[in-house]
């Protein structure tokens, strides 16, 4: 901002010399230098006023951060192009947007005449009637025009406007009351859930993956669990749980169908996995190698000293929003933020051990050093594996035998009793493939895996295996 004779106003660039030059050229009306001509000038530069009053008015009108010290204001910003006595400052094109003048709210007084308001007329008793000064029909009136009916109610002695009354100050009042009276009927009726869903074996294996007197077993067996924090019978509790394992469905829709909130639906998952892994764990037995034998089918009459078959499994996991969690859990096979288990499975079919979850990117050979299964083999146990179980020499220093097929070296073919072996081996170790798709009948761990139900995976997977030991032999068979 320049001194001298410039506007002051921010983004105004008119001053005595541009004036000065207009008024040097040539009129085109009057065919006369503009300084000789009648026309007025475009504008005048006004100095800020000497009264130390005025000046302050000016200087918070411009709202110069730094004023200069000649201060001149072009007419352009008044508002009768000039100071005047009403509107002594600058108001005009100020170079910011000026806030709305505030305005005092005026009261508006109704006046009620005897034209408009009700007619009050005064009975021999002193007794005050009220008639509303609508126009009457010729039916009201007498023959001397006088009304032939009267208010006498007390409630009718009041303006039309006082009578009326606004439902919408209601509303929430009614409303709330016969939503809450909807939802106590609906949790009545939903208090038996349970026992009108499942009514047979059918419908028991549909929706928790056991049949229906061994779900009612497994109900009995955690009443002492449960908790007075849930108004809900156990056996919807249950029900609820193993619902989310069998058939992984959104919390919203298994709230609303238990007539719960989904926080509410939520905590009882949580609690119950929670009493499931503590009561359900020794149903993961790692077998003695008597019964083992005892129990071994006639398949595996060429391997008879199998002890297990090992296999890994993966799931998919919803992609976590922590760029490390991302990368660990992320599988190039799957393409896809994966968590991957062990599973160790008896001859007879039974699931003998389940690992912890891992990453995706962990290799079978490193879950299998980790997760503890080495620590249940003997000297002179067999386990047969897959080729990428690279865990000959781990399984050597403890003199256990690894049974698996051939590789071919440097691109060589097999040989015929390589191939003769590998197809014995494959021929048994479907066995184990044939326990991961019984234990992924519980769709929560084979689809994609919620990353809410991740801190719990490990809990799930062995609450799965469990329940899938729970069945017999004819239900596998059946899925």
């Amino acid at each position: 901002m320049s001194s001298g004779s410039t506007c002051a106003v921010v983004g105004c660039h008119n001053n005595s010399k541009k004036l000065k030059l207009l008024l040097e050229s040539t009129c085109f009306e009057h065919q006369q230098l503009r300084k000789h001509c009648p026309c007025p000038a475009p504008y005048a530069l006004h100095s800020v006023p000497k009264e130390k009053g005025r000046s302050l008015a000016w200087l918070a009108a411009l709202k110069l951060k730094y004023p200069p010290k000649r201060i001149y204001v072009c007419s352009f910003h008044f508002v009768e192009k000039k100071p005047t006595e009403l509107h002594p400052d600058p108001e005009l094109y100020l170079g910011y947007e000026r806030p709305p003048e505030k305005k005092r709210r005026k009261l508006v007084r109704v006046s009620q005449t005897a034209s408009t308001a009700t007619n009050l007329n005064e009975d021999a008793d002193g007794e005050s009637h009220c008639c509303v000064a609508f126009p009457l029909e010729p039916s009201d009136t007498g023959p001397s025009g006088v009304e032939s009916s009267q208010c006498t109610s007390a409630s009718q002695c009041h303006s039309v406007h006082t009578q009326w009354e606004d439902r919408t100050l209601l509303d929430h009042d009614y409303t709330k009351t016969g939503k809450e009276k909807a939802m106590r009927d609906q949790m009545t009726q939903c208090n038996d859930f349970g026992y009108f869903m499942l009514q047979n074996d059918t419908d028991s294996l549909l929706y928790t993956g056991l049949k229906l007197e061994t779900f009612d077993t497994l109900v009995s067996t955690m009443e002492m669990f449960n908790s007075s924090a849930f108004t809900m019978p156990i056996r919807d509790q249950l029900l609820l749980t193993l619902m989310k394992l069998k058939l992984n469905r959104v919390l919203g829709d298994l709230s609303r169908q238990f007539c719960v909130s989904q926080s509410m639906a939520s905590k009882i998952i949580s609690y119950w996995i929670d009493k499931l892994e503590e009561v359900l764990r020794p149903l993961i037995p790692w077998l003695p190698k008597e019964t083992i034998q005892a129990t071994m089918p006639a398949a595996f009459k060429t391997f008879p000293n199998v002890t297990c078959i090992l296999d890994c499994s993966e799931s998919l996991l919803q992609k976590p929003k922590n760029l490390d969690s991302r990368g660990e859990s992320y599988s190039h096979y799957y393409s896809h933020n994966t968590v991957k288990y062990l599973v160790a499975v008896a001859p007879c079919g039974l699931i003998m051990f389940i690992s912890a979850a891992y990453g995706g990117r962990c290799s079978d050979k490193f879950i299998t050093m980790d997760c503890g299964i080495l620590d249940y083999l003997n000297a002179g146990d067999e386990v047969m594996a897959d080729r990428g179980f690279l865990i000959r020499d781990v399984l050597f220093e403890r003199k256990v035998k690894l049974v698996m097929p051939s590789f071919t070296k440097k691109g060589a073919q097999l040989t015929e009793e390589q191939v003769t072996a590998t197809r014995r081996i494959a021929n048994v170790r479907i066995h184990v493939e044939r326990a991961i798709r019984r234990l992924k009948v519980y769709k929560i761990l084979s689809q994609v895996v919620p990353i809410t139900m991740a801190p719990k995976i490990d809990k799930i997977l062995r609450v799965c295996a469990a329940l899938v030991n729970l069945r017999d032999e004819l239900i596998r068979d059946s899925e």
